[in-house]
């Protein structure tokens, strides 16, 4: 029947004065895309990626990585959440979709992104869960997300500009709306849903059915948890982000997570009270203490990623399910990296490996050879270009990342970037990272730490110092080294069109010491009755 089929349609093609391969490419419908978007999840803790600590087996994750291809590294531009999102929604980095940090950024829905394009080129559009950009969603034809960081339990959520509230766990409950829309979609339409989590971002809130899933495991310590930061810049010293300095009752469970009803409280009092109880009578200080705190904030951290795990499953389960999973290009991503006690920190935000590398999965039936490895420099600013090649919908040229279409099929372009500009803003407030901007090769990482009490630079090797805890900048053997990436640096914000002191208002809503307060907005005029 197939082949009777193609040869009519060939024959019909051909008296037309159409191409074969046309006529048949356009009775294909263009592949749907499932975008599977984290917020603070990090390489090591998916098993998939190897790393040196077992953390813990992520199943549906790696299933994507079996059956599709594992990108190695996928760099950030700025290791934040919101500007993460504002740079995948338009392919364009923070100073030019104008969305610098989380403190005071609101995200301008009025330009180009590509779900907008998507929707032109015919895709049914939805987005489901963590937005974290301000202004409500546009592109979209449906939109049902969380305000702001959201909750772990019982989320108030906004569909389409109204409230609703949901009761349950926010992973679930994103999963649940996610398989919802693609139920009730246009059936019509290629369709994009971009079903984002809140988790596993702070305070790591565990699910109910994941409390007690280690059994109290010790977990393995990272080499550089007492790190010491010697002969380091004082922007890498006087941070705010450590498990010895930083971490809050509420990171700890001392304190029980938000807005769970009586019921939900009752079963997360079950379990951490009794471990809280001796954790208070042991009175623990210095490394003792910091060890405590590195086990609690695993045990939570890694139940979150469990509980996503299981989203990812449900959700590829349920593409089966409907057939759907041949023609859907399934995407699995996060906003950044984060530190799992890493240089004893938590969160993300520097140009060091574990923040700045995301996790990138992707499989796509017929197109990606399963098992694949892919080890180029590619970055969330080559998300939009790719949504859009894998759509058959036009690039536009103002878009500053590529599409991986290429690379997907296993085709590596011969002028493939071999480094990437970074910029991180936010200072000083939540975690005092200094603003910092660098250049970044498969194996060197310059960065220039500036504002508003350092002007240092330093240069990383992850070949000699792949836990990068050693400043090679000022070391004769490595001159040459430093002067040519000097030279790529001043070329690369050059290409990206950053060549000028970013506006006040990109480093928050704080000015710093010695500077004028910052300008308050003006006051909205009162409409007249």
């Amino acid at each position: 029947m197939l082949l009777r089929w193609l040869v009519m349609l060939v024959a019909v093609a051909t008296a037309l004065g159409v191409s074969p391969r046309s006529a048949m490419a356009a009775e294909e419908k263009p592949p749907n895309i499932l975008f599977i978007f984290t917020d603070d999840l990090t390489c090591q803790a998916i098993s998939t990626y190897g790393e040196r600590r077992r953390l813990l087996n992520t199943p549906n994750i790696d299933r994507l990585a079996a059956e599709g291809m594992r990108f190695d590294r996928c760099l950030v531009t700025n290791s934040i959440c919101g500007p993460s999102r504002a740079t995948i929604l338009t392919g364009k980095y923070s100073h030019l979709n104008g969305f610098y940090n989380n403190s005071n950024s609101t995200f301008d829905g009025s330009q180009q992104t590509f779900p907008k394009l998507l929707q032109k080129a015919g895709y049914a559009t939805a987005l489901i869960g963590k937005w974290h950009l301000v202004s409500e969603p546009t592109g979209f034809d449906h939109w049902h997300i969380l305000p702001g960081q959201g909750l772990y339990y019982n989320p108030p959520m906004i569909r389409h500009g109204e409230p609703v509230k949901h009761t349950g766990y926010t992973t679930d409950i994103i999963t649940d709306l996610s398989i919802e829309w693609l139920q009730q979609r246009d059936r019509s339409k290629p369709f994009l849903l971009m079903s984002q989590h809140k988790a596993p971002h702070r305070e790591w809130a565990p699910a109910l059915r994941h409390l007690g899933w280690d059994n109290d495991r010790e977990y393995p310590e990272p080499e550089t948890l007492f790190d010491d930061y010697a002969g380091r810049s004082k922007a890498i010293r006087d941070h705010d982000m450590g498990l010895d300095r930083t971490f809050t009752d509420l990171d700890a469970k001392l304190r029980p997570a938000p807005n769970m009803n009586e019921e939900q409280l009752k079963a997360w009092n079950a379990y951490y009270e009794p471990r809280n109880e001796k954790f208070r009578q042991a009175k623990l200080a210095g490394k003792d203490l910091v060890r405590w705190r590195y086990n609690r904030y695993m045990h939570d951290y890694l139940a979150c990623v469990k509980a996503v795990d299981e989203s990812v499953g449900r959700l590829l389960d349920f593409l089966e399910q409907e057939g759907l999973a041949e023609n859907t290009v399934v995407v699995f991503s996060s906003d950044q990296g984060f530190y799992l006690g890493e240089h004893g920190w938590f969160d993300k935000r520097w140009i060091f490996e574990e923040s700045l590398r995301a996790p990138l999965l992707v499989r796509w039936p017929g197109v990606i050879k399963p098992g694949g490895v892919n080890s180029n420099l590619v970055s969330l600013l080559d998300f939009a270009e790719t949504f859009l090649d894998i759509a058959g919908a036009p690039i536009p040229n103002d878009m500053q990342g590529r599409s991986l279409v290429p690379l997907c099929r296993g085709e590596t372009p011969d002028d493939w970037r071999q480094s990437l500009y970074y910029h991180y803003y936010e200072f000083p407030v939540p975690h005092r990272v200094r603003p910092h901007y660098g250049v970044i090769t498969d194996r060197y990482k310059l960065v220039h730490y500036y504002k508003p009490d350092v002007d240092d630079w330093e240069l990383l090797d992850r070949q000699k110092d792949p836990l990068e805890t050693i400043n090679f900048y000022h070391d004769p053997a490595y001159a040459e080294t430093v002067k040519e990436l000097h030279a790529e640096l001043d070329r690369l914000r050059q290409e990206v069109q950053e060549t000028t002191e970013p506006p006040r208002r990109a480093y928050g809503n704080q000015p710093f010491a010695g500077e004028p307060p910052l300008p308050k907005p003006a006051k909205k005029a009162k409409k007249k009755a």
